[in-house]
């Protein structure tokens, strides 16, 4: 079963969902997602991304009047392992499609969750609650 979710800013907001606020667009983000440790890693990849479409596009020159990211993946059922994760990305303005992507190539090359993941990190935990 794959773990679908989908954040979204400004003229890709989805009227209905939850908003959350954000430093970067007037509105928040509507996010869609069920509250699972699998969709939580999915939108985590998501917003990083559409974080990282509304902080890159000013650098190069890309007007972003909305941003809707997509991201999916799977868990293998006996180890709990991702099977991986797949994102798409959808920005709306005025800006040619040349140019939007190479802001799409950037993002991906610097996007700090989907990094992180790419090459994986320890995760412990720290100790008894208090």
């Amino acid at each position: 079963m794959p773990y679908d979710v989908r954040a979204a800013s400004g003229s890709l907001r989805e009227p209905g969902l939850p908003v959350l606020p954000h430093r970067w667009t007037d509105g928040g983000v509507s996010v869609r997602t069920d509250f699972t440790g699998a969709h939580l890693l999915h939108l985590s990849v998501a917003g990083c991304v559409l974080n990282d479409v509304h902080r890159e596009a000013p650098g190069l020159g890309v007007v972003v009047d909305g941003v809707r990211v997509t991201a999916s993946g799977d868990l293998d059922p006996t180890t709990w392992a991702s099977t991986g994760i797949t994102y798409l990305v959808d920005v709306d303005g005025p800006s040619g499609p040349e140019q939007v992507a190479a802001l799409l190539t950037r993002v991906d090359a610097v996007a700090e969750i989907p990094r992180a993941l790419r090459v994986g990190t320890v995760v412990q935990r720290a100790g008894a609650a208090d």
